[in-house]
């Protein structure tokens, strides 16, 4: 299993990307509505951002964690 699918980009679907993109696995987030999936990335980026700032990743794994989500 390399490759997961995320159907619906709320708060459990974007919360289940960014878990698995993070570990490395690709992920296809997929929603009906592209103002959801741009929110879903944007929360995603925001923790993101935050774990960041707590120096529990770096900017590297958080930029390869973004590349990981389409």
């Amino acid at each position: 299993m390399q490759h997961i699918s995320v159907i619906g980009s709320g708060t459990m679907g974007n919360g289940i990307a960014h878990v698995f993109a993070q570990k490395g696995y690709t992920v296809a987030l997929v929603d009906i509505s592209q103002p959801a999936l741009d929110k879903a990335l944007a929360t995603v980026a925001k923790n993101l951002d935050r774990m960041v700032a707590k120096e529990k990743i770096s900017e590297a794994d958080k930029y390869s964690t973004l590349a990981n989500i389409t």
